[in-house]
């Protein structure tokens, strides 16, 4: 079987079976055998491995994971890709294919049953749109995870690992910072995927902590009073949080919560770091006790 990390093989294929993209799913296939051995390299892919890859699209860097992988699961929601699949992979016998959305699968069930709940590694070429859907849904299910290794759009790979006072630091950068370690590890020009896509693209490798940075005695009121600060990114901190539906604490409360941790009245959630947001959420958490 030719590889398709190139274009002329990738076009043979996709005419072969007639195929065409649907834009509702933002498939974009790479077509440059560089960027994929790369991003072997960056997701450290051993024969000890069991991968999970999301979205392999027509199987470019399925074959890839195979060849460096020990056992490859490739969840692919696009029904008219199984056919293509099961070609391009027909050399390849430690891949599974699963016509499946990845949101919908207990991935933890999948993690016990293939891999004896040891931990697994993620890779991906995600379509924009959903990107930090599917991150988030990994992150929070728990999974027995070693990292996960994703294509995005450039300026979301930078919004995940900016800090404090920059204009990408936001409510993803704390979310990912809090679950992972992110780590660019190469720009990827349009020019890499067929179609082309309008923007930038990057790899970034998100290792898990193996225990999070921070102790947050109720990581849910962490996360929505994150979300608070940042939806009205030019009010501050305090306005954020009286304003949000998420939250139902009183002027009072917030004002003195922030007091309590010795930040500014005037703060803005922007000059947070993770530390001191878990420092304010617990400090409120202890309110709701009272």
């Amino acid at each position: 079987m030719a590889t398709l990390g190139n274009p002329r093989n990738t076009i043979e294929i996709l005419n072969k079976y007639k195929f065409v993209f649907q834009k509702k799913f933002g498939q974009n296939f790479l077509i440059d055998t560089h960027v994929l051995e790369k991003i072997i390299r960056a997701a450290d892919i051993t024969k000890e491995d069991f991968v999970l890859e999301i979205g392999p699209g027509i199987g470019t860097m399925t074959q890839y994971l195979a060849e460096n992988a020990r056992e490859v699961m490739a969840v692919e929601i696009d029904r008219n890709l199984i056919p293509i699949l099961e070609d391009t992979l027909a050399g390849y016998d430690n891949v599974t294919v699963v016509n499946e959305d990845v949101l919908k699968l207990d991935l933890p069930e999948v993690v016990q049953k293939e891999n004896a709940g040891k931990p697994i590694k993620v890779v991906a070429n995600l379509p924009y749109y959903i990107t930090t859907p599917i991150i988030m849904g990994i992150f929070e299910s728990h999974v027995p995870l070693y990292s996960l290794t994703i294509m995005v759009q450039k300026e979301v790979a930078d919004r995940m690992q900016a800090g404090p006072g920059s204009k990408d630091y936001g409510a993803l950068s704390l979310a990912v910072q809090y679950y992972a370690k992110p780590y660019i590890a190469a720009n990827v020009p349009p020019n890499c995927f067929m179609p082309r896509p309008n923007v930038g693209s990057a790899v970034i490798r998100l290792t898990k902590h193996e225990k999070s940075p921070v102790e947050a005695t109720d990581e849910k009121l962490l996360f929505r009073m994150i979300r608070a600060s940042f939806n009205q990114r030019r009010k501050t901190l305090a306005n954020g949080l009286k304003n949000s539906q998420e939250l139902s604490y009183s002027k009072e409360q917030i004002e003195s919560a922030i007091e309590k941790a010795g930040f500014p009245p005037a703060v803005r959630g922007e000059a947070l770091t993770l530390q001191q947001f878990a420092q304010l959420s617990n400090i409120l958490a202890e309110m709701t006790i009272d």
